[in-house]
């Protein structure tokens, strides 16, 4: 997919707006130079390429009570086209799957899973997506600890 041209006030507004996306539009114009008519309307155009997909708030996974996070290597009997649709759309159903990427190298895909503890990780590897009949085999790797989770995209 080809790349939307931005000019420098819709890079601004994108570096705010994912830094702070509860910014009022009026501290956002005053923040671009313009007034809060235009800033709407470039929010909204920006909304509707697509460049903006949604708005949502950041938990702290910890004080929600998800204190395991883990990447999960996949690998899958086939790489037939009907392998890979039936796993994503099966990977897809579990919401403590917050993340799925189909990748080059040495695994097919790469999950980053979600769980309360290890007894509830635990149980959902085998309850859940061991079941996966498309899965042949999976390597899980639990984070211990993270010190780069940025969510802010630099726009070039």
């Amino acid at each position: 997919m080809k790349a939307i041209k931005l000019d420098a006030t819709d890079r601004k507004i994108l570096q705010i707006l994912q830094e702070n996306a509860k910014i009022t539009n009026a501290q956002l114009s005053k923040d671009i130079g313009l007034s809060p008519a235009p800033t709407l309307e470039r929010v909204k155009k920006l909304e509707n390429l697509g460049l903006i997909r949604s708005y949502h708030a950041i938990l702290d996974t910890n004080k929600v009570g998800l204190g395991v996070q883990t990447f999960v290597q996949v690998f899958l009997q086939s790489h037939k086209k009907s392998v890979l649709d039936a796993f994503v759309d099966k990977i897809s159903k579990i919401d403590n799957v917050i993340e799925c990427h189909h990748i080059t190298g040495s695994c097919d895909f790469l999950l980053k899973v979600i769980a309360a503890d290890i007894q509830s990780y635990q149980k959902l590897i085998l309850e859940q997506i061991s079941e996966i009949e498309e899965i042949s085999n999976m390597q899980s790797m639990v984070i211990l600890s993270t010190f780069k989770d940025k969510k802010v995209l630099p726009i070039p």
